[in-house]
């Protein structure tokens, strides 16, 4: 059996010794360099399957190499080595295109970790646990569409899965936020790993360390057993946080620490445990906002958003909207014969703008299906609320504003409306709103309505 070949670069011996022995133990053949320039003759010479690098090297910088393989070998994963504490020479690495990161002293077990998903890249899909290329391709979900924005978007998937740096995903609710990590997940070395999907703003904030980073028996009143916690459970695998920037500060500064040094501490316990995990965050909200607002870590922002990836609204595709009306309509009629759209029915849903994306789309056909008396969905049956004009009067006092103020003004008179139906009751406003307690209590704050009632009482 021919040995997979990897080319490790330090300007250290005793590193590049280390290194060799351990990848030479796991049935590897490593080919050494001191330099830059010794690294990219070796390249231009030999075929590898894992190039690892230090970050600086007497010559120059590990970067100088990424920059070379991202060129010449786009195919060849790039693991850089920083030094300890450096994270922002990480962060620089993975937004350049590397695979992942080790920082020194290196941990033996996390590179061991790291040469096994890499080298799992150079494998084809069809060929991993025996399965079919037809089989996968089945198991896999769709983004479905053939606009040029939705085929930028799978691209932009495909190449996010070859590698392990931190992805933001950003876009509108119901844009498919949730089924695009899906994708990065299942599609790339971490396929055989678990999938952890948590929504960070439905889980109470005396819990979040515990649901976390699980605990130790004893830990607190009902810890009968050690339990462990999300990390855990998506060791191997990704850890999918949904709504992040509904994470208190304090957690913000927990999570901040498990991702730059790859190790949780269980609640009641006196060590950390190393957790291997790649992290894919998502809001709906605009994070960047958030952070000016100082109700998220700029240091942790800069960690979850290393690369984004924007979902795109349905109304910026409406060309797809048919060939995803079909699809939605064959799959909710699980195997028989779906009704077809009208010729003025599909117009309609081309013209119609979908705030809530291909959720409401999915929730619109569902409700046309049953509502349909034959074989085809007429308009009527679509129920769509009718398209407001610039040329109707409008009571609305946002109507005119710029579209963060706009929103933040429907968002203002919500919240009234439901502290005057509660009588000023901030649980149950937060109940009838249906968001938590801490999500009613932060938009008060962001909006000025805290200080507003604050100052009349």
């Amino acid at each position: 059996m021919t040995k997979s070949h990897v080319l490790v670069v330090d300007d250290e011996a005793d590193i590049r010794e280390l290194l060799a022995m351990t990848l030479s133990r796991m049935g590897l053949e490593a080919h050494c360099a001191g330099s830059s320039a010794e690294a990219l003759g070796l390249l231009e010479k030999n075929s590898y399957e894992l190039c690892l690098t230090d970050m600086r090297l007497q010559d120059g910088d590990g970067l100088a190499v990424l920059d070379y393989v991202s060129k010449h070998r786009p195919e060849l994963p790039v693991a850089v080595i920083t030094a300890h504490g450096s994270a922002e020479n990480a962060v620089a690495a993975l937004k350049a295109g590397a695979f992942d990161y080790l920082a020194k002293p290196v941990s033996l077990n996390q590179l061991r970790t790291l040469v096994r998903s890499a080298l799992k890249l150079s494998r084809p899909v069809s060929r991993r646990n025996g399965d079919t290329e037809s089989e996968d391709a089945r198991a896999l979900p769709v983004l479905i569409g053939t606009s040029a924005l939705m085929q930028s978007t799978r691209a932009l998937i495909e190449r996010l899965a070859r590698s392990q740096a931190p992805v933001h995903i950003s876009g509108e609710s119901g844009s498919g936020k949730e089924l695009a990590a899906r994708l990065v997940h299942l599609k790339g070395s971490r396929q055989d790993g678990a999938f952890v999907a948590v929504n960070c703003g439905a889980i109470p904030e005396n819990l979040m360390e515990s649901e976390f980073f699980g605990y130790r028996k004893g830990a607190f009143t009902g810890a009968a057993a050690d339990r462990d916690g999300f990390f855990q459970a998506a060791s191997g695998g990704t850890l999918f946080l949904d709504e992040v920037a509904d994470l208190p500060l304090q957690m913000q500064v927990k999570l901040l620490r498990a991702i730059q040094e790859k190790k949780v501490r269980k609640v009641g316990a006196t060590t950390e445990e190393p957790v291997d995990v790649r992290i894919i965050s998502a809001t709906h909200r605009n994070l960047a906002d958030e952070v000016k607002g100082g109700a998220f870590r700029q240091d942790l922002y800069y960690r979850l958003n290393v690369i984004e990836l924007k979902m795109p609204s349905l109304r910026e595709m409406r060309e797809d909207i048919p060939q995803l009306a079909v699809a939605l309509l064959e799959r909710q009629c699980a195997g028989r014969q779906p009704p077809r759209l009208t010729a003025k029915a599909q117009a309609q849903l081309a013209e119609y703008d979908f705030p809530g994306n291909v959720r409401e789309l999915e929730n619109i056909l569902e409700r046309a299906i049953a509502l349909a008396t034959g074989d085809e969905i007429e308009v009527e049956d679509l129920q769509l609320a009718p398209r407001s004009t610039t040329d109707e009067p409008t009571d609305d006092p946002a109507t005119g504003l710029p579209l963060q103020e706009r929103l933040d003004a429907t968002e203002r008179k919500a919240i009234f409306d439901a502290l005057e139906q509660t009588h000023y009751n901030r649980t149950a406003a937060a109940k009838v709103l249906g968001i938590s307690f801490r999500a009613l209590r932060y938009r008060m704050e962001r909006l000025g309505i805290k200080d507003e009632l604050d100052a009349k009482s």
